[in-house]
């Protein structure tokens, strides 16, 4: 994906030289909540091209994409499941979603010279990766997972994410022996140039999970021209 660069405004990543992965592990919540605000002006364009429809045309078939019924608006707050008590601080290691048959171990990301958040490599089809500065999935907080959608030979790890429907379960699995459980309450579309960086990046109270990929219109020029962005929250541990 490639995304816009933070504003001058925007909070010191703290992090090391670019190219690094990033925070280290054990960091204190408060340190990495803070690091995570410096992606909240950057919006994730640079996790696929569209390389395989580029390359085939229309002999391939495009990702599903949220409908508007998968939108948070689309369903009143107390319909959410109960969330979970925060979990302490545990660097991921695998990520699950049965409902569209992923199953993809997690790498740290970090932040690229331009400030955006860096991407697993294109080729490791099942591959996702995780902002490894910011906040662990299960702990107070808002955790960023993200993947290609496809390369050149064809789907990647979040390639059906699209369909991806309110109430299915995701799985982190942690480094600690955990799993960390989220339900999904909402899985939602955005352009490039309208990507909502506090709704999706913001600080939360509760422990939440965004997973990202691209999406949105498709140009055989320039590839996808957004992002398919799912929200889940904590709802259980085992």
């Amino acid at each position: 994906m490639h995304r816009n660069s933070p504003s001058r405004n925007s909070p010191d990543p703290g992090s090391p030289a670019a190219g690094d992965p990033g925070g280290k592990p054990g960091r204190k919540p408060a340190r990495r909540k803070t690091v995570n605000s410096a992606i909240a002006a950057v919006t994730v364009l640079a996790l696929c091209s569209g390389a395989w429809l580029l390359h085939n045309g229309t002999a391939s078939h495009p990702p599903p994409q949220p409908s508007a019924a998968q939108a948070a608006s689309a369903h009143p707050p107390s319909g959410r499941a109960s969330a979970a008590a925060a979990l302490p601080p545990s660097p991921p290691d695998r990520i699950r979603i049965p409902a569209i048959r992923v199953d993809a171990p997690l790498m740290g990301l970090g932040l690229t010279r331009q400030g955006s958040l860096d991407v697993p490599p294109p080729k490791r089809t099942n591959l996702a990766g995780w902002y490894e500065s910011g906040t662990t999935p299960g702990e107070s907080g808002t955790a960023i997972v993200a993947g290609h959608v496809d390369n050149a030979d064809g789907p990647s790890v979040f390639y059906d994410l699209g369909g991806l429907t309110r109430g299915r379960t995701i799985e982190i699995e942690r480094r600690d022996g955990s799993v960390a459980v989220f339900t999904v309450d909402a899985n939602e579309v955005y352009d490039a140039k309208d990507f909502p960086d506090e709704k999706v990046y913001g600080a939360a109270d509760r422990p939440e999970l965004r997973v990202i990929t691209c999406g949105g219109s498709y140009s055989r020029k320039t590839g996808y021209q957004g992002n398919v962005v799912v929200f889940a929250h904590l709802t259980s541990v085992r």
